[in-house]
């Protein structure tokens, strides 16, 4: 979804939001202001496959960072969540 010369950028606002998100410092909100999910992501095409790919990426980069296991439960129900509210095409 990303173009490569900004993937970078993807990663550390996706860092930046989930810490926000998850009670850490505003620092998402004090450099892009209100996360706006769904305006910010109106211009992909975000189907049911595109959304079961991106909790399959998610859930595999969960296992790979080896989070404690008591935080993973909340963050794999919070990507269910969001992914399926993102989705804008049939």
């Amino acid at each position: 979804m990303y173009p490569n010369e900004d993937f970078a950028g993807a990663e550390e606002r996706l860092r930046e939001f989930l810490i926000q998100r998850f009670g850490g410092p505003q620092h998402y909100s004090t450099k892009r202001g209100h996360p706006r999910l769904k305006m910010r992501h109106a211009g992909f095409h975000i189907d049911q496959r595109g959304r079961d790919r991106w909790i399959e990426l998610m859930e595999a980069a969960l296992e790979e960072v080896q989070l404690p296991k008591e935080v993973v439960p909340t963050l794999k129900a919070f990507f269910h969540e969001a992914a399926t509210f993102m989705i804008n095409r049939a």
